[in-house]
């Protein structure tokens, strides 16, 4: 990804030191303290919605996937504009066979799919906004979806949710450094933009955090 392209700076901080440490850092400490998610409960919702065909969309370091994996075989692609991801990821989850694909999910994906199930988990909060530009991901995740499959995932919300101190505190901060583009992002606007793309929507206040999942695709 070209540093001039909008969406650069949500992925550019997703360098191999801070993967080394992002299990820790956030998805234990600031999951907990800062955005009031504790992880466990997103593993068991990766448990429940992976398909056999699986697209993993931001994968991070692939904690989601090593604590979800079922004792059962997936074909799984992960897809991030970030090498470091792709390459971080890639290595925690072998020796299970996992195809890589550097991508921007804002553009058309270079896939055809069509797969089971798709993670777009703590991504939206990445992407430039506003919200209703997001609503290009979940377009281009449909285009891949098969019709009876699902996507899910989570975002931290902006500042018009229901926040601590604390998390008013960061979210601002991350949005200053670049690494979330999300300070207007509400949930009736998650809902629009998934509604745009799928015909049942559900989605889940926990915390900072609106988890949703969206099948039954709109016809393409």
């Amino acid at each position: 990804m070209h540093p001039d392209d909008p969406a650069y700076a949500g992925q550019a901080e997703y360098t191999p030191a801070l993967l080394a440490v992002y299990d820790t850092l956030v998805l234990r400490l600031m999951a907990r303290a800062v955005w009031r998610c504790p992880t466990p409960p997103v593993i068991e919702r990766y448990r429940r919605h992976l398909g056999r065909r699986h697209l993993d969309i931001g994968p991070g370091t692939g904690y989601f996937l090593d604590k979800a994996w079922p004792p059962t075989g997936l074909e799984v692609t992960l897809l991030d504009p970030n090498p470091a991801v792709l390459a971080y990821a890639a290595r925690r989850l072998a020796p299970r066979k996992v195809c890589t694909l550097e991508a921007d999910v804002l553009k058309p994906l270079p896939i055809s799919g069509p797969y089971d199930s798709v993670a777009l988990n703590y991504v939206l909060h990445c992407l430039p906004g506003p919200q209703p530009r997001k609503a290009a991901a979940i377009r281009h995740v449909a285009a891949v979806l098969a019709a009876d499959g699902v996507l899910f995932g989570g975002t931290v919300l902006g500042l018009p949710a229901h926040h601590t101190p604390q998390a008013r505190a960061v979210l601002r901060m991350f949005n200053r450094q670049g690494g979330f583009d999300n300070l207007t992002d509400d949930q009736q606007g998650l809902r629009d933009i998934l509604e745009a793309s799928f015909r049942t929507v559900e989605i889940e206040l926990v915390g900072s955090v609106a988890h949703f999942s969206a099948t039954d695709p709109h016809p393409r």
